[in-house]
């Protein structure tokens, strides 16, 4: 009989698992301490914008016409410590006000609610990006308050979701690593051969090489480790991500002031195997609720455990990404004359990447918000992220569309590289605006189409002509 499944915390990542865990074929129920949430999802209606998963929801929740009835959703820690047998912990992480570290509070509370209701067998798996060392901390937690004692195990499998891929990363993830008890760092391949984990841990692995088992069988590599290994992978990938995009805006800084194309110089360096073309396009950095806080957060905790030397090079990452915010607004100011003090300018984008509504730590926001305080007239326009946009920046002014946007602007920035702005026709453009000034934040967006239709065509890290 297949394991039902539990998924504690039901924002971007809880509810994207929730419903692709339903559509793997398990019976699921999904928690959230909000109601308004919970109920929101049982309306088929998702917490967030991420492609695909309102109709992979609809297509499970309880209740709904043509739906499988796999998925329901509750507020109650006993309910679902009876329904299941798996139960996923998928909550946020923040970093802590005014500091590097992680803000543990909330998955220290699922783990405190959950356990004293375990009374039988049961595997608890963290999701969550958490500090090396949370896990074999939660682990304790776990066998101290669950009355089944040490038959309420914990394991660790990271999320590797990318916003806007989200449910197709979670169906055919490119790789799945699971953290078990009494594991030696080793690998079980394509999850096709028989399991490496060792005593306490031998039963989480066969859960979750069960849960797992249709991308197992389309070849998805299955990553046994430690508590440990398994916690940094996800602060290691995405520290070397970081590094990469910073590298690159980095060269853009040299550029700058040696007069060279960073455009052309990462599309030389792409062809190089070794180094490869993703995350190689320099602009205005990046965003979002994972790669800022959560190198920070790494950096932090090596602080904790006497390493900081070997995480040292992040703090210039950061500083690196920071300061390409700044360097946006020095240009703008700079194409507007030198000064922003009553200048119209319309901001194209708010979310931190295309495909997403998210706009936490957004580098688009944070310039539009710089531009404003600066004395810019500022207008934002982004084709989902406006409501969340107006609850951070409520004193920008926001528009319907593009055209709305560049009404009378001194200025067109482009933020953030949703397809749309890309596919703008900038004589069409050029018959609303005050003057014709383009600047591309995000290097997507094609110089000689907007120079021919008469536009001062500007970027960070290549040349004015």
């Amino acid at each position: 009989m297949s394991p039902k499944i539990t998924v504690i915390g039901l924002g971007y990542l809880g509810a994207t698992h929730a419903a692709a865990m339903a559509e793997l074929g398990f019976e699921v129920l999904g928690l959230d301490i909000v109601p308004e949430k919970t109920q929101a999802l049982a309306r088929g209606e998702t917490p967030i914008y991420e492609p695909g998963l309102e109709d992979l929801l609809r297509r499970h929740v309880a209740g709904l016409p043509g739906s499988s009835g796999r998925l329901s959703f509750t507020t109650s820690f006993a309910e679902i410590a009876e329904f299941g047998d798996v139960h996923f912990i998928c909550v946020n992480t923040p970093q802590k006000p005014g500091e590097y570290a992680c803000d543990m509070s909330y998955v220290d509370s699922a783990v405190d609610a959950l356990a004293p209701h375990l009374t039988r067998p049961a595997l608890v798996v963290g999701k969550s990006t958490v500090p090396v060392g949370s896990a074999a901390r939660l682990a304790r937690r776990v066998a101290e308050l669950a009355p089944a004692g040490e038959a309420a195990e914990l394991a660790w499998n990271p999320e590797f979701l990318r916003e806007g891929f989200a449910v197709e990363d979670t169906l055919r993830p490119d790789r799945i690593v699971a953290g078990v008890h009494g594991a030696q760092g080793m690998h079980g391949g394509t999850g096709t051969g028989a399991g490496t984990g060792t005593g306490a841990g031998e039963r989480a692995e066969a859960l979750l090489r069960e849960i797992y088992a249709r991308p197992l069988a389309e070849g998805t590599p299955f990553i046994l480790t430690d508590l440990p290994t398994a916690e940094l992978v996800k602060t290691a990938a995405n520290a070397f991500l970081s590094t990469k995009i910073s590298f690159i805006n980095a060269m853009a800084e040299v550029c700058e002031t040696a007069g060279g194309d960073v455009v052309k110089l990462a599309e030389a360096l792409g062809h190089d195997d070794r180094i490869g073309r993703k995350f190689l396009r320099a602009g205005i950095g990046f965003g979002g609720g994972c790669l800022p806080k959560d190198i920070r957060a790494f950096m932090a905790r090596a602080g904790e455990l006497g390493a900081a030397e070997a995480l040292s090079f992040l703090r210039e990452i950061d500083a690196i990404n920071m300061r390409r915010r700044v360097f946006m607004v020095e240009l703008t100011r700079e194409t507007l004359g030198g000064s922003l003090l009553g200048k119209r300018i319309a901001v194209l984008g708010a979310a931190f990447k295309p495909d997403s509504d998210d706009v936490r730590d957004s580098p688009a926001l944070n310039i539009a918000g710089q531009l404003h305080l600066q004395g810019a007239e500022v207008t934002v326009y982004d084709p989902k992220a406006m409501d969340n946009a107006r609850r951070i920046f409520p004193t920008l002014r926001y528009a319907a569309d593009v055209v709305d946007a560049a009404q009378g602007a001194h200025a067109v920035l482009h933020l953030t590289e949703w397809r749309e702005f890309r596919e703008i026709d900038p004589a069409a453009l050029a018959e609303v605006v005050s003057e014709r000034h383009v600047l591309d934040g995000r290097n997507t967006l094609d110089p000689a189409l907007w120079r021919k239709a008469n536009w001062t065509y500007r970027a960070l890290g290549r040349p004015t002509a």
